[in-house]
């Protein structure tokens, strides 16, 4: 039975996974769930993840969420080039200590201001609410300046002397708010510069071919499919920047 990957390529984590299964070669089923449909809500696809989060990963009988997870378990599984994820202790410590710090230190705020950004206004019909938006941005800014002036200063990547899931991470999540005219690179050289290794070793085409969603406008008819939908996701976006 062929492994079943649930992604949303709009959705940063998303594109991690599909990446990494892409260029090593993984064999996978994409199943696509529309978050902005509410396809994540819909009972068939609680059967595979009862949170109602993408992405989620279905290997026969063997069903897992959550982004880093389901990344280690594919590393894993299919024993992908070590430097993914080192077997040497220090150097996964490194790889570990960067996936557990940017859930909250890049995951989130950069997430944050795509929604202020783009989603918001974009369901809800309004103007983007500049002042909370550039207070989105100065919160993303500190994470921004400890990558390029402290990390990205001993090393030329994220966690190691190589390409690595922090790496993947980090790219698809700096992706989301750029793609919307946040540019979070042009203020850091390092950073600038870390974001041109990561797409050489991922590929250009790859990069270009997973963010292809998230890079183009969105289809206006997407709010008039389910408007109770948009409706719910503008609530849950309120909330959450509030």
């Amino acid at each position: 039975m062929v492994l079943e990957l649930f992604l949303d390529l709009y959705s940063p984590p998303c594109r991690a996974i599909y990446m990494f299964a892409k260029k090593n070669s993984i064999p996978f089923e994409l199943r696509h769930v529309a978050l902005a449909q509410g396809e994540h809500l819909k009972p068939e696809f609680l059967k595979v993840n009862p949170l109602k989060k993408v992405p989620a990963l279905r290997d026969g009988d063997f069903v897992l969420a959550e982004s880093v997870a389901i990344l280690l378990y594919l590393s894993r599984k299919f024993q992908t080039a070590p430097h993914w994820y080192p077997t040497e202790l220090q150097a996964r410590a490194r790889v570990d200590e960067y996936l557990a710090w940017q859930h909250t230190a890049i995951q989130q705020l950069a997430t944050n201001v795509f929604l202020c950004k783009s989603l918001l206004p974009y369901f809800s019909g309004q103007p983007v609410d500049t002042a909370k938006l550039e207070c989105l941005m100065q919160k993303l800014r500190t994470s921004l300046q400890y990558l390029d002036q402290e990390v990205l200063t001993a090393r030329p990547f994220l966690a190691t002397e190589d390409v690595s899931l922090a790496d993947l991470m980090g790219l698809t999540e700096l992706m989301q708010p750029t793609a919307v005219g946040c540019d979070v690179f042009k203020e850091w050289p390092r950073l600038a510069a870390w974001r041109v290794r990561v797409e050489a070793a991922l590929g250009p085409e790859l990069v270009q071919e997973a963010h292809k969603l998230v890079l183009q406008p969105r289809d206006p008819r997407d709010v008039q499919k389910n408007p109770q939908a948009a409706q719910k996701l503008v609530q849950r976006i309120q909330e959450r920047l509030s």
